[in-house]
């Protein structure tokens, strides 16, 4: 048996959060099951931020209280604030997320916060999920270029990372927000993160902008990183972050890494169901690379077996 790999689904969230078609409660449950049904047991499933900001997550103390196994499956959610987590809280949540952007600018386009401030926010999130008992994980936003202060040095993501975890962060999760990393700089963050901290406690959050997010994420595996965020079909694309495309698709990752030797549990012949799922949310054409190979096999055959008759 190879090398386990974590799977954290954040299609429900990250995924949906800024689709032009609002997609009701009913169909999250849907696009959940359709997930649960491959396998997935990781998944972030919604954020209590401001209806105003993000309409599509209005619905997250009514999603919370109609989640499925919630004993056999690792639901988390994303809180901007200490406000948000309370309403998270109240919602029965046990694992929080709040997201620490790297840049000045790029907090104040996000949460209308400066850097230190929304440091000293984020942390107090933290604090309070260790002392209620609730798993906080912190996401390092922009960790490798900001689309409005160019890169970002590696310094500044340690830094970041050691005040999460001084502040009770469980896990961090350092983020290519506008996919404009490469594996060298991947490789060059993650390998001083590790030589800090437990790779257990790391994870990676990549978009294919430029199309290399299953790259990053190898060289990320490489430096000892064994936890990926991905979106089923590749939704997603952060409201705030202009030129930001979808997450590294998920049936790309678990196809990734099972060509690798590694095991997910994620079943990838019943991913394509849930891309279809999602379809049917959103009215958009989804899907990975792999996805479209499969379809492309498909279609072969059916052509062969048309021919043959």
């Amino acid at each position: 048996m190879g090398e386990r790999v974590i799977i954290n689904e954040v299609g429900l969230r990250d995924g949906l959060q800024n689709q032009p078609r609002l997609v009701d409660t009913d169909h999250k449950l849907r696009l959940l099951n359709a997930l649960l049904a491959a396998g997935i047991r990781h998944v972030e499933a919604t954020s209590f931020v401001s209806p105003k900001a993000v309409p599509q997550m209005a619905d997250a103390a009514e999603l919370m209280a109609q989640l499925p196994d919630r004993d056999r499956v690792d639901y988390s959610v994303l809180v901007p604030n200490v406000k948000g987590y309370e309403r998270a809280k109240a919602s029965g949540a046990r694992s929080v997320a709040v997201t620490l952007s790297c840049t000045e600018t790029m907090n104040r386009r996000n949460i209308n916060m400066g850097l230190t401030q929304a440091e000293a926010v984020c942390a107090e999130v933290m604090r309070l999920a260790a002392a209620d008992g609730l798993i906080g994980r912190a996401y390092l936003s922009v960790a490798f270029f900001c689309p409005f202060e160019g890169q970002v040095e590696r310094d500044v993501v340690v830094r970041l990372a050691a005040a999460m975890f001084d502040a009770g962060a469980r896990e961090v999760i350092v983020a290519d927000t506008i996919g404009s990393a490469d594996p060298m700089h991947v490789r060059d963050v993650f390998g001083s993160l590790t030589q800090r901290y437990d790779p257990k406690l790391l994870s990676g959050h990549f978009h294919d902008t430029k199309g290399l997010a299953l790259a990053n994420c190898y060289a990320a595996f490489a430096a000892g990183i064994r936890k990926f965020d991905s979106s089923i079909g590749g939704l997603g694309g952060c409201p705030f972050a202009p030129g930001a495309a979808g997450n590294a698709a998920t049936e790309d990752l678990v196809n990734m890494f099972a060509s690798a030797g590694c095991e997910t549990g994620i079943d990838l012949d019943k991913l394509p169901a849930a891309v279809g799922v999602a379809e049917q949310c959103t009215g958009q054409t989804l899907g990975g690379r792999w996805l479209n190979w499969r379809r492309s096999q498909h279609a072969k055959q059916a052509t062969r077996a048309t021919g043959a008759n």
